[in-house]
């Protein structure tokens, strides 16, 4: 298994690490826009990557607000967490979703790696 965090998942590198049965994510909010709700855009994006890798993936998002505070106390920024966690089979497709609206979502899907190899191997 590999385990892809926030940014990295956007690395060439990823491309090393298909040779494993799935890879796991992390990802917050947009800090720099509050306004912005890149959810839908995040999750076509990770859907695009199990596409193109034929690897399922593990989109795991947590929810709530984080307050980030400057060095005398005041607020700098707030970020907030839209949760909706998935998981894709090897071809994008989303196969298990969380609300996202909850502390705690559960969420599972069992994966076939024979299956999985057996897909790539023919792309």
């Amino acid at each position: 298994m590999s385990s892809l965090v926030v940014w990295v998942q956007f690395s060439p590198l990823t491309k090393c690490l298909r040779t494993s049965s799935f890879t796991l994510t992390a990802i917050g909010s947009e800090p720099q826009d509050p306004t912005l709700d890149s959810a839908d855009h995040w999750q076509r994006v990770m859907q695009g990557h199990a596409a193109s890798n034929m690897v399922p993936v593990i989109a795991s998002n947590r929810v709530g607000t984080e307050v980030l505070l400057n060095n005398d106390g005041t607020e700098k920024q707030r970020i907030t967490f839209y949760g909706r966690s998935f998981i894709t089979d090897e071809t994008g497709y989303i196969v298990a979703e969380a609300a996202g609206d909850t502390d705690v979502d559960i969420i599972s899907y069992e994966i076939d790696p024979e299956k999985n190899r057996a897909g790539r191997s023919a792309w």
